[in-house]
């Protein structure tokens, strides 16, 4: 549905977004994520035909975005960053509005409006205007006018901005919902979110793709991913990490805590492919040793960002 091929950005002598390349199949849910300064609203600004490529190509639904944007355009919703909207009509008006320019008219309008008032849980404010909204109104009511004529691909930048936990909650379950049947992408820099709703991760830094595959992968990529922490009692450190560091494909062993004769610690595994944790249950059976806590970590999400992105990517302003 969306393939983005060799797209660049220049902004003077600053290039901004550099060969990007990547694709969003109907069914998939892609979060988009970088540092601030990163590339993303760009890249986004120009998945959307919002700002012109310096280079490269964006197909959208089999059209191209620069030489075919009007077909391209009726293909997507677009839900902004900051989510703009006209602050002097009041919702139900701006959501008309927004119907007659995707070509609807009289009852279909009236369908398609009730429609995304339903669905973004809009009833009680729908008299209002937009500039007496709170952040987290205006920003569904924005997001209501992406949805409105159904599209099969969704951007979405920010999506959760501004809401509260079950307003992020519901967001979140509508997203996941939406991405059974369409191409969604959702540029984010909630790391908490990506593993909420996105089949799929890219990270782009300083203008650069850096990393492309699933959640579960970037989290593998973590340096106490597949390592076990055991928290076990009555028993000196010294004779634990002999015991278990003895074991076949262990790595090093690492005192945690070391509390009231209480020690958590953590074992490494020398190669991705080891499974530690029945063997080191095993072990302290065997030992008869007490413990009360032993479980495979799964890797940090946050962790791995920080190692493949800069602290400071700001090549561009606002991105």
């Amino acid at each position: 549905m969306i393939k983005a091929q060799d797209v660049q950005k220049w902004f003077g002598p600053n290039l901004v977004v550099d060969h990007v390349s990547f694709e969003v199949q109907s069914g998939e849910v892609l979060g988009f994520l970088g540092p601030n300064g990163a590339g993303k609203s760009t890249t986004m600004r120009m998945l959307t035909g919002y700002l012109p490529l310096s280079g490269g190509k964006i197909d959208i639904g089999g059209h191209d975005i620069e030489s075919n944007p009007i077909a391209a355009k009726a293909l997507f919703g677009y839900l902004p960053e900051n989510a703009p909207a006209y602050n002097d009509m009041i919702v139900e008006d701006f959501l008309a509005f927004c119907a007659a320019i995707r070509g609807f008219s009289g009852d279909e309008k009236k369908i398609a409006v009730e429609k995304a008032i339903e669905t973004c849980h809009l009833q009680k404010v729908r008299r209002q205007s937009i500039d007496t909204l709170s952040k987290g109104y205006r920003h569904r009511c924005c997001f209501a006018q992406a949805i409105l004529h159904d599209p099969p691909i969704l951007v979405l930048d920010e999506p959760t901005d501004g809401l509260d936990p079950n307003q992020k909650h519901e967001m979140r379950m509508l997203i996941r919902e939406m991405g059974k049947s369409k191409a969604i992408i959702v540029s984010t820099h909630i790391l908490e979110e990506v593993e909420a709703i996105c089949s799929r991760v890219i990270i782009i830094d300083q203008g650069k793709l850096v990393f492309n595959g699933s959640p579960a992968e970037l989290r593998a990529r973590s340096a106490d991913a597949g390592a076990v922490r055991v928290r076990i009692h009555n028993v000196p450190y010294a004779d634990i990490s002999s015991a278990l560091g003895a074991i076949a494909g262990a790595g090093a062993v690492s005192k945690l805590s070391e509390d009231a004769q209480v020690v958590t610690v953590l074992v490494r595994r020398k190669e991705a492919k080891i499974v530690l944790a029945p063997t080191i249950k095993a072990v302290l059976d065997g030992k008869r040793w007490q413990f009360d806590e032993l479980y495979t970590e799964t890797g940090r999400l946050d962790e791995v960002f920080r190692t493949i992105t800069s602290l400071d990517s700001a090549k561009e302003d606002k991105a």
